[in-house]
This record gives C-alpha cells, sequence and structure tokens, in this order.
C-alpha cells in the first residue's frame, strides 16, 4: 500500500514514516507539509492511503480531503489529529474518510486503522469512539460550539488577535486558527461581523 503523509511537524512525520516503511506491505512513497503541496503532487502520483492532519498551515485538513477526494475518488484517508471535538470529528466522517486517529493515540491505533482501510472498513480510535457514543443521542450537539470555542468567540468580539488568543488560552497560534475556521464553518458565516451578529442573535455567548 502507497502511502502520502500530509502534516508540518516534522519529527511526528519522520516517526510515522520509520514506522509504516518498518511494517510489512506499507510504503510512504512521499509528504507534505501543506495541503497546497500534497494536492500538487497527489494530482501527479495518486496513492492507495493519505494520513493527514487537521491543522495545517492554509487549506486545513478538512478541506483538503474534500478536494483531494475530487482528483481521487479511489483514495482512502484517515485523519490523524490532536481534535477530539464532537462535531468536528462527526463532520470529518462524514466525508467519508476511512479512520480517525488521535495524535495522542498508540502506535498501534494508527496500524490497526491502516489494516482496517486495507479491510475496506473504517477506523475510529477508542476514545473517539467513547465521545461519539456518550453524544450519539444528543441531535442538537453540532448546532452548539464547544467551550474552547466559546472562550475564543467571546475573545474575537473583543477584537483580540489570534496570537493574543493563544497566549491568554495557553494554546498554540495553530490552534486558535483551526477553531477560528470551525467557528465560522459552523456559524455560516463569512466575516467576523456575520460570526458576532450570528453568535448575539442565538446567544452563544
Amino acid at each position: 500500500m502507497k502511502i502520502h503523509l500530509v502534516d508540518d511537524h516534522k519529527i511526528l512525520m519522520d516517526g510515522i514514516k520509520t514506522l509504516l516503511d518498518n511494517s510489512v506491505g506499507l510504503s510512504v512513497t512521499g509528504s507534505s507539509e501543506t495541503a497546497e503541496a500534497a494536492i500538487e503532487i497527489l494530482s501527479k502520483s495518486p496513492v492507495d492511503l493519505v494520513i493527514t492532519d487537521m491543522s495545517l498551515p492554509g487549506m486545513d485538513g478538512l478541506s483538503f480531503i474534500r478536494k483531494a477526494k475530487q482528483i481521487m475518488p479511489e483514495t482512502k484517508f484517515i485523519m490523524l489529529s490532536m481534535h477530539d471535538e464532537n462535531h468536528l470529528v462527526r463532520e470529518v466522517l462524514k466525508e467519508g474518510v476511512a479512520g480517525y486517529v488521535l495524535k495522542k493515540d498508540s502506535h498501534r491505533e494508527l496500524l490497526a486503522a491502516i489494516e482496517a482501510v486495507q479491510q475496506d472498513e473504517v477506523y475510529i480510535s477508542n476514545d473517539l469512539n467513547k465521545i461519539l457514543i456518550s453524544n450519539f443521542s444528543d441531535d442538537a450537539v453540532e448546532k452548539l460550539l464547544t467551550t474552547r470555542e466559546r472562550e475564543i468567540l467571546s475573545l474575537i468580539i473583543k477584537e483580540f488577535s489570534n496570537k493574543e488568543i493563544a497566549a491568554r488560552l495557553h494554546i498554540s497560534t495553530r490552534t486558535v486558527e483551526t477553531h477560528r475556521k470551525n467557528l465560522f464553518r459552523k456559524t455560516k458565516s463569512s466575516t467576523v461581523v456575520g460570526l458576532i451578529n450570528f453568535a448575539y442573535a442565538n446567544k452563544l455567548v
């Protein structure tokens, strides 16, 4: 199975490459640090499986999967991410990904996900399964914002920059950017003004 990795964390990517190259039947044929670079490579040299992060510079992982599936409909995708928010996991799974594994999971879980993909099955890591099951009966969950998203939305309204929000919440700027994109997507807003109006209209803050 030919695999392409998409992640801008080089140390993590090198570790995964070593793990997969040492597994029978698996071969990492290339890697990219951005979704845009991956699409350029994969449009010329398709692979069997793409393992991608959600938080990427530029185009995020979910948008990347949507675009990549248009040019590589036969390629399978595994999301390898630190994000375990219920609404985000559900949104990713709706795109037909073959697996969702958390970065904090063991290498064994990633290999199990790849094995499931080879058998045309969908794999969700144990921790994510627990999250999805606990919220399975809540039809409104995707309409609500997570606690972290509410915090970030409140700071956006107060005109804090991404860097200032990251410092205040003790998270990375890239994580703030990902949450910000999720806020726009979930509220269907295209501008900060639209986001703020939605928030007040729905009493989200």
